[in-house]
């Protein structure tokens, strides 16, 4: 990138090309909280199952506080020298008070009576029927029984039990964390997304409830050239692309 082209000059394919997991932060750039606030605010806009929401963001931003975090990533640099850390965290706890937020909306909403009753139908039927699972995942089992005996006519959804909700929610989430880091880098700052942490210490740090699950660790700063590893190398296309 030209050092005079600005961030936001950046297009779409700019930012996703330029994207890296970045390993080491400049301690000494300007740092503005509010253009993280911009690019969570982004992220909330991200596709997610039934406009359900199921995700949360913690910012960890005091300096023994990341430090901490860092501890728990293993010592990885890039937690240890962020100059913010999000945390994107599954909430499937949070289905009930999100699916009432999305009845309210639509009553005041929709005027149209035949899409208000299905609108309605689908939040006040469906939507408890996948989301509402038990800790073992027996109602889960029974459920995956009955939708694969329905299936047995006509298409059907087969991800009813635990397993599959779960997956479900940390497949939105990822889709947030991925527009919050392409958002960041279009306002000319870095991330690298983590998996190595360990998850339990770092729920009991972050105060979470047992039923909360830490989707992802992004650690966050303006990135120096010695902060990318490697040279970005992926799969040809034409080696994983389909036609049908």
């Amino acid at each position: 990138m030209n050092a005079t082209q600005t961030a936001q000059s950046l297009s779409f394919e700019e930012i996703v090309r330029s994207r890296r997991a970045m390993r080491r932060f400049d301690q000494e750039a300007n740092w503005d909280p509010k253009v993280i606030d911009k690019c969570l605010d982004l992220a909330i806009q991200a596709p997610n199952s039934s406009n359900m929401q199921l995700w949360q963001f913690i910012r960890i931003t005091k300096a023994e506080a990341i430090q901490e975090m860092s501890r728990l990533c293993m010592g990885q640099g890039s937690a240890a020298n962020a100059k913010e850390i999000i945390v994107f965290v599954a909430r499937p706890d949070w289905w009930k008070k999100h699916a009432q937020f999305n009845i309210s909306k639509i009553k005041a909403q929709e005027s149209n009576p035949k899409k208000l009753k299905r609108a309605l139908e689908y939040y006040e039927k469906y939507v408890p029927f996948f989301y509402n699972q038990d800790s073992m995942g027996i109602l889960g089992f029974f459920k995956k029984i009955l939708v694969n005996f329905m299936g047995i006519k006509k298409p059907m959804m087969r991800e009813a039990g635990r397993t599959d909700i779960r997956i479900s929610i940390h497949k939105s989430v990822a889709l947030a964390a991925m527009t919050f880091m392409y958002a960041l880098k279009g306002e000319g700052l870095d991330s690298c997304p983590l998996e190595g942490f360990d998850s339990k210490r770092v729920k009991k740090f972050l105060n979470l409830p047992s039923k909360a699950e830490i989707n992802m660790v992004i650690p966050c700063g303006k990135g120096i050239p010695e902060g990318i590893y490697s040279p970005k190398n992926r799969i040809p296309l034409e080696e994983i692309s389909q036609k049908l």
